[in-house]
């Protein structure tokens, strides 16, 4: 019997990249037959250990300031998908996060584009109980029961397990999609990712040599 395929998409919803890529990487999953399994982690904790600066896009210069969200824009309107920069930026996403991974893989697909919509289509407040209440209820969860469990040792610990797991397994940024071993990081890594999907095997994982 051949196994299933799948394809594992980690992301936190502070990244408007990781939303673009959620939009998307149904569709491109579908295409093979493909299961996404949602994994969704600590952007900043994550940044924290491997020595990224906390918000990437405040550390760089106002020239490729520019680029990235001009880049973000033009992938948004690639994909025909909304895309409005929220006004609170960086978002806290830890009570988001600790509720996705309170569900198991079908409930979080469910919920993880309300969630996304809300902040970076919708401009709205995800760091806050009724905001995420809406979002929950939306998807057709107990807002009730999820918005609790959040606040429940647990949760904290899954968001832990999942960040330190993410760093394990390679992961620098978000979006990033595990197939078959294989990670790809960024969105527009997609093609890579339906490739890979259909039995590509990347050969070229250790980069191109240096001179010299």
């Amino acid at each position: 019997m051949t196994a299933e395929k799948e394809v594992s998409f980690f992301f936190d919803f502070s990244s408007p990249f990781a939303y673009l890529g959620a939009t998307q990487v149904e569709a491109v999953a579908a295409k093979s037959g493909a299961r996404v399994l949602y994994r969704p982690f600590l952007l900043g904790g994550l940044f924290r250990e491997i020595g990224t600066p906390n918000v990437p896009l405040f550390a760089v210069s106002e020239n490729k300031r520019r680029h990235f969200l001009a880049d973000m824009a033009r992938w948004a309107d690639f994909y025909a998908v909304p895309i409005r920069f929220p006004s609170r930026f960086p978002m806290n996403t830890v009570k988001a996060l600790r509720i996705i991974l309170c569900l198991s893989d079908p409930d979080r697909r469910r919920l993880v584009m309300p969630i996304f919509n809300a902040f970076w289509a919708e401009d709205r407040d995800i760091s806050d109980d009724s905001v995420l209440g809406d979002a929950i209820t939306e998807a057709g969860l107990d807002a009730a029961e999820l918005l609790r469990r959040s606040r429940e040792e647990p949760a904290k610990i899954a968001l832990r397990e999942a960040t330190s797991e993410a760093q394990r397994l390679g992961v620098c940024g978000a979006p990033s999609f595990l197939v078959n071993g294989q990670l790809f990081w960024g969105q527009d890594r997609l093609l890579f990712v339906e490739k890979a999907l259909n039995g590509w095997q990347d050969n070229t994982t250790s980069g191109p040599e240096r001179p010299g």
